[in-house]
């Protein structure tokens, strides 16, 4: 009975994360899609290949390589050279553009981990207090135990901000 209830709670985190990410991407400005689109089109082997060949011909129609043509971007190749550095300008934003929205994301997810890791970090403190008030019933005495005395102790994340800020001015 306790196996199928997990089972179920998990299928429902499955439905929600996967929920969260539909209700973000739906979200997105036409903008963040179009820079989406270009970045996976893009990133990929088939636009590297493209790219390459392309190169390839400008250069083979450049060089005199084949003699029956007359090359219109002769060494040092200048309108090719304007043409890479249009092109990687472009890349660069579009890249910049969807690594900002998932960073957005990821921000957002962050948020919601530490709101769920606190929720159940008072939850497992609260548990461990009901069960040492049943250690005591039951006439075991855990107060001298250092370790379970800390576990009860309250999360403080003012105390833990300050730490964490201590240490990154290091």
């Amino acid at each position: 009975m306790s196996t199928k209830l997990y089972r179920t709670s998990r299928k429902a985190r499955g439905e929600a994360i996967e929920s969260f990410k539909k209700k973000i991407d739906s979200k997105r400005t036409a903008s963040d899609k179009m820079a989406d689109w270009l970045t996976a089109s893009f990133g990929t082997v088939f636009f590297l290949g493209a790219n390459a060949v392309f190169f390839l011909v400008w250069l083979v129609l450049n060089t005199h390589l084949i003699p029956a043509l007359e090359p219109f971007d002769p060494f040092p190749f200048g309108f090719l050279t304007m043409i890479v550095s249009l092109e990687a300008i472009f890349l660069a934003i579009i890249v910049l553009i969807s690594q900002n929205r998932e960073t957005r994301v990821a921000e957002l997810r962050e948020e919601i981990e530490l709101y769920i890791n606190t929720y159940a970090e008072s939850e497992i403190t609260k548990l461990i207090y009901l069960q040492t008030l049943l250690l005591k019933r039951n006439g075991i005495d855990v107060s001298s135990d250092p370790e379970v005395q800390k576990m009860m102790e309250s999360l403080e994340p003012d105390k833990i901000e300050k730490e964490l800020e201590k240490q990154l001015d290091v």
